[in-house]
């Protein structure tokens, strides 16, 4: 499958260092040449003698050694891609800073081929705010980072910061050498599953959405190579691949906050979240206690992110929003369309058995402005998915 490609590795420290040799193994088996760059903490963790066993190649760690100098541009203009596998809380600020202490550095800051990095470190480094600072940063250089596992960690803690696995990075790499014509260099930005709007500390307004069916485009999306950012309210579903940008929110409010921020540099919105239509005016800051007789909550509508980006979108820029109907829906979708300012509405029906929330199957009509619609059979998400995407690659191409 990698036949050919040259596959640049560095490797620093963290307990996930580990984690090379599998994918090391995995890159040679599909037939890729690969070189290994690692730090001086990651030698505390994993032995240059297995890398270079299992890379064939002799491990490089010095800038200069035995009077021999390590041609650090030469490397970053060698490989076809360099992958920071596990990237190291500490290399991540210096990539984001533009420090050069060692080989692996002097090589980032001198590639010209793509360059792609895997995190790796505990939840609260992970969360803290200079990493995700970090995170931008080098993300706005243009740098890919594959997203975090949620899991085991170094510390016995459970939660997000574990290294993707080999087997992932392997599938991001599979998109990018062959599976990238068709959307290449389009930014995608995708909405999922429910919003949850507080009443309380332990009550909230929301819905049965389950996430299911914007995940699954967003995996479609991926593999047909954009670059693919999901904004996923509270749910249980899980990405298969590290190619997307995973933001987890929960309020109406949040999602608009991060869809906003992120519609100038978008090429396609798939606004497929339910997204809650009013939230309380008021949120108790204590738990509000059961009572005799009545009791109301007052609502205010919730800001319309379909709206809003319909209004300010461009003319490069498509818009695809989601109707979920009960009664009338071929005319609540077309109003929808013209309401929103929207290229394509995905339309379906509660009363379609085994559609809509919570359901592995869906059964849609897409409806474009020109007046163009199409009704599909029921399918799996994941073929819903496929036949959206498709869709979209007709109407980008048309």
């Amino acid at each position: 499958m990698f036949k050919d490609k040259k596959i640049l590795l560095g490797i620093t420290g963290s307990i996930a260092a580990y984690k090379a040799i599998l994918l090391i193994r995995l890159l040679i088996k599909e037939g890729a040449e690969v070189k290994v760059i690692i730090t001086k903490s990651a030698a505390d963790f994993i032995s240059p003698l297995t890398l270079s066993t299992l890379s064939k190649n002799p491990v490089l760690q010095d800038l200069s050694s035995n009077s021999e100098w390590a041609n650090h541009v030469q490397l970053g203009r060698w490989a076809d891609i360099f992958i920071i596998a596990p990237l190291s809380c500490n290399t991540l600020a210096k990539m984001a800073h533009g420090l050069c202490d060692n080989l692996l550095m002097a090589t980032y800051l001198s590639a010209t081929c793509p360059v792609v990095v895997a995190p790796a470190m505990d939840e609260d480094m992970w969360k803290h705010p200079s990493t995700q600072k970090n995170i931008e940063t080098i993300k706005s250089y243009q740098n890919t980072i594959l997203s975090v596992n949620n899991g085991e960690l170094a510390s016995g803690l459970f939660g997000e910061g574990r290294m993707a696995e080999p087997e992932q990075i392997s599938d991001y790499l599979r998109y990018y050498f062959y599976d990238t014509a068709e959307l290449a260099g389009k930014k995608v930005l995708i909405t999922a599953g429910p919003t949850y709007e507080a009443i309380d500390p332990v009550r909230f307004i929301s819905n049965h959405s389950s996430g299911k069916m914007g995940f699954a485009l967003a995996e479609e999306m991926a593999s047909k190579g954009a670059s693919v950012t999901l904004i996923t309210g509270p749910t249980k579903e899980k990405l298969n691949t590290v190619a997307i940008n995973r933001i987890d929110v929960v309020s109406a409010d949040d999602m608009y906050n991060c869809c906003m921020d992120r519609a100038a540099e978008s090429d396609v919105f798939i606004m497929s979240a339910a997204v809650a239509d009013y939230t309380p005016i008021t949120v108790s800051t204590d738990k509000i206690k059961k009572k005799d007789g009545s009791w109301s909550i007052e609502l205010t509508k919730t800001k319309d992110i379909l709206y809003s980006i319909g209004q300010q979108k461009r003319k490069n820029q498509f818009l695809v929003g989601f109707a979920l109907e009960t009664s009338n829906e071929i005319e609540h979708a077309k109003q929808k369309l013209v309401n929103k300012n929207a290229d394509c509405i995905v339309l379906n029906s509660l009363n379609d058995t085994n559609a809509g929330f919570g359901h592995n199957t869906n059964k849609i009509t897409l409806l474009d402005k020109s007046g163009e619609m199409t009704a599909f059979d029921l399918k799996s998400k994941k073929e819903v998915a496929k036949d959206i995407v498709s869709f979209i690659i007709s109407k980008l191409n048309g």
